[in-house]
């Protein structure tokens, strides 16, 4: 090796779904590592399945067993796993009990075992399990089991063999058990019980000459084996069609009008109000409106089961079945209650990459919260935050729903807030306006955009959602019971005190005939006549022609504004 080049490591690929990423790339061969973990953590099915995994007959593997879990029993529970290669074992994985040599309490006697069986294998993986039994066995001083330990790992790595000593340990050992100074190593395995469920999360506490991301990632057992859930989220590749920032439809007839032309493609949406408010009717809108413009969509569900949903598009004119048929829609529904954030947006972001998804719905963040387990309950505003970070950095518009019942100048999800992961925030609520409850929505904040302020009525048909006009003449609609505007007579040059007391029915009635106006204010038609002439003349009002009647509207604003 020349003078200043350096030796590159050789990585090893785990087997297990997420754990590479964890480890920086993979594992560094011929590295000396400790497995550890309490009992059920999961630490057999780990290095079985990173064992099966890489054993060939090129390089075959050396299993010992110590006490712990005799290597028939062991087999039996393990070849119920997917990852299971029955014709690997006795071949190119051999299986060997160390019982008779650590009952010996002779470290020489289980040292010249191993050292033999390696020799005649000449392998390259070598697993020790459990080899906190070993240790629990031998009685002796700690310069001696330190000096046995470092015997071990110089053959092991002699030998250049990959090699790996599962134990159950406790994490107050870590400052004074020599097995944590000498492993290349450590992988933290635990179980954590809350409530009714169980979670299982894996650390790298240490990895010589290695960058491994570092806190606890989560990881599931199935029947397929081990998949890991890194904390971190790539990033998903932006194409130059996708790095121009362009308005897109939301797919609500009038929505896009007030957010200036529609929302920016990479942007987050909140869409937040009260049950019944039709926060998944602009869900679907949205999703089919991506998909009829070459944009495939994600649904993720939480709270409505995908036949119940698709059932309500097809009711509103949405094929999503057709749409999912041709790979332009995929349908994720989740309601497991133990799961952990990583993995939900883990399946999220894959199947956005799967389907080159340009569009996400969360539908909504109270079931996704709900759904999981009660300990990632208070980091999920961080995995969220980084979930909408490598999606919309990627080009991918979000909408996320969630229900409120607080007023609008208020947004509290559960106990968390997380208005601020939004680009743009849509309130929607009920109002109770001339003795009808209204739904009404308004345009709450937008990023980098100008925005419609004033509050819209809306309404859900059979289509759909529509908006329909801007609601004036009125003020206290936070409160849900808004109250008609009066004019300031200062401000209503012109008009004499009758003029001004049509104006303000009017005002109320948004619009309405001579016949209702006179109702409303006691007047008698002719006077009425008069004073509707002269408020049309100053353009305080409108006549309007509808259906054969004629109609006068509000202008809502004092002469010359």
């Amino acid at each position: 090796m020349r003078d200043g080049e350096r030796m590159g490591l050789k990585l090893l690929s785990t087997g297990i779904p997420g754990l590479d990423k964890v480890f920086g790339g993979g594992l560094p061969e011929y590295s000396f590592n400790l497995v550890a973990g309490p009992p059920g953590a999961g630490k057999t099915t780990l290095v079985h399945q990173l064992t099966f995994a890489n054993a060939s007959a090129e390089r075959p593997a050396l299993y010992f067993t110590v006490l712990g879990e005799p290597s028939l029993k062991m087999l039996r529970y393990q070849q119920q796993m997917g990852f299971f290669d029955p014709e690997k074992v006795g071949t190119v994985i051999r299986f060997i009990d160390l019982s008779r040599e650590v009952m010996s309490e002779s470290p020489a006697a289980l040292l010249d075992s191993i050292v033999k069986h390696v020799e005649q294998t000449n392998p390259a993986i070598v697993v020790v399990d459990s080899f906190r039994t070993v240790m629990r066995s031998y009685v002796g001083g700690d310069m001696e089991l330190q000096a046995f330990l470092q015997r071990l790992a110089l053959h092991l790595t002699s030998w250049q063999v990959t090699s790996f000593l599962v134990g159950e340990y406790e994490e107050s050992e870590m400052h004074s058990n020599p097995v944590f100074t000498i492993a290349d190593g450590i992988f933290w395995l635990t179980h954590n019980k809350e409530r009714n469920t169980a979670v299982r999360k894996i650390e790298v506490i240490k990895m010589r000459g290695q960058a491994a991301i570092p806190g606890r990632h989560t990881f599931r057992i199935s029947q397929q084996g081990i998949e890991v859930f890194p904390r971190t989220m790539s990033r998903l590749p932006v194409t130059a069609e996708h790095s121009a920032r362009r308005r897109v439809s939301v797919g609500v007839p009038g929505l896009d009008e007030m957010m200036g032309g529609g929302v920016i493609t990479g942007d987050a949406t909140l869409v937040a109000g009260p049950s019944g408010t039709g926060k998944t009717a602009v869900s679907i809108q949205f999703a089919a409106e991506g998909v009829r413009h070459g944009e495939p969509a994600v649904l993720a569900l939480f709270e409505e089961h995908p036949e119940e949903f698709v059932a309500r598009a097809k009711e509103m004119g949405v094929d999503f079945e057709a749409m999912a048929r041709q790979q332009q829609l995929r349908l994720l529904y989740f309601r497991l209650l133990d799961l952990s954030a990583d993995e939900i947006l883990h399946e999220v972001q894959q199947a956005v990459a799967q389907i080159g998804a340009r569009r996400l719905v969360i539908d909504s963040l109270n079931g996704l919260e709900l759904a999981l387990s009660p300990g990632f309950r208070e980091d999920f505003r961080e995995s969220l935050y980084r979930m909408i970070g490598a999606l919309t950095g990627g080009g991918v518009s979000i909408l996320l729903t969630v229900e409120v019942t607080e007023s609008f100048d208020k947004i509290h999800f559960s106990p968390h807030t997380v208005s601020f992961l939004a680009h743009n925030i849509i309130l929607l609520r009920y109002a109770e306006i001339d003795g009808q409850l209204r739904k009404v929505l308004t345009v709450a904040k937008m990023r980098r955009s100008q925005h419609s302020p004033y509050l819209h009525a809306y309404e859900i048909t059979s289509s759909g959602m529509r908006v329909t006009e801007p609601i004036t003449g009125y003020r206290g609609f936070l409160t849900g019971v808004p109250t008609p505007r009066r004019l300031d007579p200062a401000g209503l040059p012109g008009l004499i005190d009758r003029e001004r007391a049509v104006l303000d029915q009017a005002l109320a009635l948004r619009e309405a005939t001579a016949e209702r106006l006179a109702e409303a204010t006691g007047m008698e038609l002719p006077a009425l006549s008069r004073a509707l002439a002269r408020l049309v003349e100053l353009n305080y009002l409108i006549e309007v022609q509808e259906n054969g009647s004629v109609l006068y509207r509000s202008i809502a604003r004092p002469l010359g504004q």
